[in-house]
């Protein structure tokens, strides 16, 4: 691949973003990431922050909410994946993300990356994907309900500038679900037995990591 990178990464990187936040990826993430789980190195905001700023005498980036903000583009774009415990909301700083796209292969890609669409009255997640990304992002009952996806639709339906791939759709879906149930004041749990325990999101998280990976990804080739 072109600089190492997969398909689907390039075509996540040609997507609507800032520059800095295609910077921060390729050069602030992406070398220091574990090919087999995905995850980065713990983040550090202060070489982050100054790969940003470079020589620009008015460095604008001073505070670790606008690598975050940079972030959120990338997450949307497909590019990052946060582990439940993790919220950019608050500081990052010595926590690891996950870079979903970083081993996926060409068949993969193909059938999930590859063609872009606008949302339609008629759009479904893809089951199988959602339910794995769901594990991803510690959200351990994957259920969901036509009204769950009537009201993702009509969101998207009112935005029809918006334009991602089957992957990138179906990841939005479960972020939403996932923000939905934080919201009514899920807890992740496990049924062992005839009890229901309380799952450590963190842990749950890295499972499903390497599962999806797995799943998803081929083996690095030397170029």
């Amino acid at each position: 691949m072109s600089n190492g990178l997969t398909q689907a990464e390039l075509a996540a990187l040609s997507s609507p973003l800032a520059n800095d936040a295609r910077v921060l990826y390729f050069l602030g993430l992406r070398p220091t990431a574990n090919l087999a789980t995905t995850a980065t190195a713990p983040i550090d905001y202060k070489p982050l922050l100054a790969l940003l700023n470079a020589d620009n005498k008015e460095q604008p980036y001073q505070r670790g909410r606008q690598i975050n903000s940079l972030l959120k583009q990338l997450e949307q774009a497909g590019l990052v994946a946060l582990p439940s415990e993790i919220d950019l909301a608050h500081s990052i700083n010595g926590k690891c993300l996950l870079l979903p796209l970083l081993t996926v292969s060409n068949d993969s890609f193909d059938t999930l990356h590859k063609s872009h669409y606008v949302m339609s009255p008629s759009w479904k997640p893809n089951l199988a994907l959602f339910e794995e990304m769901a594990g991803l992002i510690g959200i351990i009952d994957a259920e969901y309900n036509e009204e769950d996806v009537g009201e993702f639709i009509a969101y998207w339906l009112g935005r029809p500038n918006a334009l991602f791939s089957e992957f990138q759709w179906t990841q939005k879906f479960a972020y939403t679900m996932k923000r939905k149930r934080v919201a009514s004041g899920y807890e992740p749990t496990r049924k062992i037995g005839s009890q229901q325990v309380k799952v450590a999101p963190g842990i749950e998280a890295d499972d499903n990591a390497r599962k999806l990976v797995e799943k998803y990804a081929t083996s690095t080739k030397k170029s």
